[in-house]
């Protein structure tokens, strides 16, 4: 018995799923869920790298005022947003 072609034959990996699918939608949002997660922790671990370091300068230099925290961390915050826009944009 051969397959009409109209008729989608259930073993061929290239049938097309449903839009409605529940299983589709709840990967995908765990997808993106965990997309997102990843994304702010990557921002989390990159302006406390810029704070601690900036800590650590001045500490070491013995400055009066928190001059490398303060620039250490103003760049770890535009460098997390360059970062996070980019990851973005990647799609």
């Amino acid at each position: 018995m051969q397959n009409d072609s109209n008729q989608p034959n259930q073993n061929d990996p290239n049938k097309s799923v449903r839009d409605d699918d529940p299983v589709k939608k709840a990967t995908e949002k765990t997808t993106s869920f965990v997309q997102y997660s990843g994304i702010a922790f990557q921002m989390l671990g990159t302006i406390g790298l810029g704070v601690w370091a900036g800590m650590k300068l001045d500490e070491w230099q013995h400055n009066p005022r928190p001059i490398w925290t303060i620039v250490l961390s103003l760049t770890a915050i535009g460098a997390s947003l360059y970062l996070f826009i980019r990851q973005l944009t990647k799609k």
